[in-house]
């Protein structure tokens, strides 16, 4: 066997008799040993005895190296020839049956040539200000066939990654991402990281890591920061919805064209002869990868599928041509099967765009006359039907387009030559937001889309037997899903203060529409939601609206774990007491011209409220929630006016005293005795979506499933926190979400000592509120398993 096929380095063996034992078995079967203390590019071998935290580990893992233990050089050395070395791949032992090898992933895609190392297409602006170590990271990304940049970079460059250590104003100034440079390591080695004992990372092989419990000195809280953000970024950045269906789907750019020069000009002929159903199975037949029909033919046969005297079996061949054409031109970046499906997906009448034409078909499923045009009535079951399919297949494209932004791997292939699309250029972002609305997620069209959300869950509630085989509130909720999930995917990076301003905002919004509803149709639009981030936001959206038509009025604060135990939960003993007989007026008090009914702020009509009054003329005292209302409402301001006063409708004035007398009995009342078991049911179903949720949203759940917390992230910040204090700890700190992080482990660990347990309701009646209670035990568990 030739020496070339063997090319040695060793690292982590200290020991020189060992080390020279392995050098002469090397030189014996005619291998050659690379020595030095710096990564080789030239190896094909690593040896060391464990893994270890070294540069010649990582950049032989980034390489797609064999990075073998001792053994392998002796055992060969006995056999007389060099033995394969599948089983002596250095492994990690983990609680699973079988051991982790962190080095095959990127060993066997190496191989096989999918990739040239393990940060290919990476083009790094790489900012340590410290020199050796600059140059092992320039090493360790230059062996994954990375290419790496010092400042300033070329200008015709195009990074997609700025590492940064310290991480400061002018690495972010990019408009690229900033990493702190272990997310190099964490790239390597993904989920597996948090337990791979590695304290931090060295600069040569001289002294290799040992492996030791680190203390609270050990610690560096700005490092901890960068490592944490580094954590929410990683964690905010995953798909929340999974379409692995749509990775069969016809991609233009991965092969040749398949289709022919086709003659339509047989089906525009039968067309105009009114000869739909031949022209539709011409049309069907000829469906190829990359072979579109004419837009007008296919608006006609739209137009003919949408009239009333259609028959069933046309509706059905239509959809599945559409699924078809989908199927083979799905609108990826870059193609022209978004202009194709822009241009098809619209009223053949009106041509007012997709938005207008998807309102109008589903306010044809829910028999309103808010159409773009009138249309005959009534409609058939069957012609009903047809606009449900339609709208699911609107749904499905969109789909199609949320799974190639943010599918990752299984998106757009490298070298196609086609470049990323900007936001405008995408067939949702056109659909639901003008150009004056790219900045905000609650755009008209999205306002439009809540409306018929909650409008058809009543209906569905209201005709079960009737509307439940149609499933078009499921097909609402999922379009909402989508349209959440691709805004906050392309703000989330750039400007995530902006993403979670639009969906606070889109919590108030729905906090406003979900107060027509009635509280079992809203709980039960918040189980059926798929999308955590969706989940959170209508489930803290509903618990708001129930506050507000029961008398009571949650702060405005930023949503956390401590807001939900301290102020959430003890809503729950007000619900078992609140009177279920109690008239409440919750009809919005204008509509707009579309039908659609205009945003209020939930607060301005519930009480105790300030934003109903002129911000100078708030009585001192108003605000506070934990004095009787009708004590509140007595106040007198400088002028001599009270509250009433200064509200100028009287059924606003009526409703604010009959609240107040309903929160004077709530705040009295000291039984145990459940008044409301429906309501209490609804705020605990709520709560234990909301906590669940948040948990998943937040980073929390994957925080503590690390499984050795002495070395992990999660266990440093514990660490940090129950040395010092939560505001010494982040008091250097910039980054909020970091903070709220920070505050939410704080939280855990305050909860597993039962700090928190006081303010949990004394009562507990009804499945969803056991339920509850033991969702709050197994958090309280999981904060005590914290507790190093």
């Amino acid at each position: 066997m030739e020496s070339c096929t063997h090319i040695f380095q060793i690292s982590g063996i200290k020991n020189c008799d060992k080390k020279r034992d392995l050098i002469q078995g090397i030189q014996h079967l005619s291998g050659k040993y690379l020595g030095g203390s710096i990564y080789q590019q030239a190896i094909t071998h690593l040896i060391i005895p464990e893994v270890i935290s070294s540069e010649k580990f990582f950049a032989a893992c980034a390489a797609g190296k064999w990075v073998v233990t001792p053994d392998y050089v002796l055992d060969s050395l006995q056999n007389g020839c060099w033995l394969t070395e599948d089983q002596y791949e250095v492994s990690i032992g983990t609680d699973s049956p079988s051991a982790f090898y962190p080095v095959r992933q990127w060993r066997e895609k190496v191989a096989s040539r999918r990739i040239t190392g393990a940060f290919e297409g990476w083009r790094v602006l790489l900012m340590v200000q410290e020199p050796s170590r600059r140059d092992m990271f320039k090493r360790l990304l230059v062996a994954g066939k990375a290419e790496v940049y010092d400042i300033p970079p070329p200008s015709h460059s195009s990074i997609t990654h700025v590492m940064a250590k310290p991480i400061t104003e002018n690495s972010q100034s990019y408009s690229t991402p900033c990493y702190s440079v272990t997310h190099v390591i964490q790239h390597l080695f993904g989920r597996h990281y948090v337990h791979m004992n590695f304290a931090n990372i060295n600069v040569t092989d001289s002294h290799p890591t040992e492996i030791k419990k680190p203390s609270v000195a050990d610690i560096d809280l700005s490092e901890l920061e960068a490592e944490l953000r580094d954590y929410v970024i990683q964690h905010q950045s995953r798909p929340r919805l999974q379409f692995l269906e749509f990775l069969g789907y016809h991609d233009p750019y991965c092969s040749q064209l398949q289709a022919t020069e086709t003659d339509f000009s047989n089906v525009g002929s039968m067309i105009e002869c009114g000869l739909f159903a031949e022209a539709l199975d011409s049309i069907r037949s000829a469906v190829l990868p990359g072979l579109l029909p004419p837009v007008a033919y296919v608006i006609s046969l739209l137009e003919y599928a949408l009239q009333g005297d259609t028959t069933p079996y046309f509706q059905k061949n239509f959809l599945q041509f559409m699924i078809n054409l989908l199927l083979n031109n799905p609108p990826l970046l870059g193609n022209k099967g978004k202009t194709y499906f822009k241009q098809v997906l619209q009223c053949p009448r009106c041509k007012m765009g997709i938005w207008p034409f998807l309102q109008s078909t589903i306010s044809r499923c829910l028999s309103s006359e808010a159409t773009c045009h009138p249309l005959p009535a009534p409609a058939s079951p069957a012609l009903i039907r047809f606009y449900c399919d339609l709208v699911t297949f609107v749904l499905r494209l969109f789909q199609v387009e949320l799974h190639s932004v943010t599918a990752g791997d299984f998106g757009q292939p490298q070298g196609t030559g086609v470049s990323k699309a900007p936001a405008s250029g995408f067939l949702l972002n056109a659909t639901f937001w003008t150009f004056w609305e790219r900045a905000t997620l609650l755009s008209q069209s999205v306002k439009q889309l809540c409306h018929l959300l909650f409008q058809a869950a009543t209906k569905e509630f209201t005709e079960k037997d009737e509307r439940q085989s149609l499933h078009l509130t499921d097909t609402l909720l999922n379009f909402l899903s989508v349209v959440v999930e691709f805004w906050c995917h392309q703000h989330n990076k750039l400007n995530w203060n902006l993403a979670y301003k639009g969906l606070k905002d889109l919590v108030e919004h729905l906090a406003v529409v979900s107060r027509d509803v009635t509280p079992a149709v809203a709980v039960e639009l918040v189980v059926r939601v798929s999308s955590t981030r969706l989940k959170m936001t209508m489930a803290d959206a509903v618990f708001r609206s129930l506050c507000c038509r029961n008398g009571f009025t949650l702060e405005d604060n930023s949503l956390s774990l401590k807001e939900m135990v301290l102020s959430y939960l003890p809503f729950l003993g007000h619900f078992a007491h609140s009177p279920s007989d109690v008239h409440r007026r919750t009809e919005p008090t204008s509509t707009t011209h579309s039908g659609i009914k205009q945003e209020t702020n939930c607060r301005t009509q519930c009480p105790l409220v300030k934003n109903s009054l002129e911000k100078g003329n708030v009585p001192r005292g108003l605000t506070k929630v934990n004095a009787a209302g009708s004590v509140l409402l007595q106040l007198i301001d400088g002028c001599g006016r009270t509250p009433l006063n200064l509200v100028s409708d009287a059924s606003q004035r009526e409703e604010l005293f009959l609240s107040a007398q309903v929160r004077d009995s709530t705040l009295g009342n000291t039984a145990t005795e459940v008044v409301n078991l429906p309501l209490l049911e609804a705020g605990s179903t709520l709560l234990a979506h909301l906590i669940f949720s948040y948990q998943q949203e937040m980073g929390l759940s994957a925080l503590q499933k690390s499984r050795d917390k002495t070395h992990s992230l999660g266990g440093n910040l514990v660490r940090a926190l129950k040395t010092h204090t939560f505001q010494k700890v982040t008091s250097g700190w910039t980054d909020q979400r970091v903070i709220r992080l920070a505050e939410d482990v704080e939280t855990l660990l305050e909860f597993g000592t039962g700090v928190y347990w006081s303010h949990m309701s004394q009562v507990v009646e009804g499945q969803n509120t056991h339920f509850l209670l033991e969702i709050l035990k197994l958090l309280r568990l999981k904060a005590e398993t914290l507790d190093l």
